[in-house]
């Protein structure tokens, strides 16, 4: 679920330009329907933090450590010939979150897409609630 809210929070961000307040609003929207849960609740609360210096969210580092447990199950399930994917990139994904200073280099040599979706926005934000849906259903099913 972390992964998936993570990867709806990058969408919202750099793909829409969405301020912290403005995604704050979408997940507490979000979390009075079917996607109500403790982590779209916390992801709202923690979008509209804000102290003296700013939002918090924008302080916090964007690195995430192993406990280990994704890869034991990944691992596992390869044994299993069980496909549980995603997991196995949520493991990916935090591999690459711990290799810091390699994302730094490559975004100086990597551009990557700067413009932003010009559309209808609240279309786009119904669309993207409901791939997170769909989401978190596969990835349970």
């Amino acid at each position: 679920d972390m992964q998936l809210i993570c990867e709806a929070y990058h969408i919202m961000r750099n793909g829409i330009g969405m301020e912290p307040q403005e995604m704050s609003d979408v997940f507490a929207e979000w979390n009075k329907g079917e996607l109500d849960s403790f982590l779209i609740e916390i992801t709202r609360d923690i979008l509209k933090y804000k102290d003296e210096k700013g939002y918090l969210l924008e302080r916090i580092r964007d690195t995430a450590g192993q406990k280990g447990t994704g890869k034991w199950t990944a691992i596992a399930a390869l044994d299993y010939g069980v496909p549980v994917t995603l997991i196995g990139e949520s493991v990916f994904a935090r591999c690459l979150s711990a290799l810091q200073s390699e994302r730094i280099e490559a975004s100086t040599i990597l551009d990557g897409p700067t413009a932003l979706f010009q559309g209808n926005r609240k279309q786009f934000l119904e669309h993207l609630r409901k791939a997170l849906y769909v989401s978190k259903i596969i990835s349970y099913a």
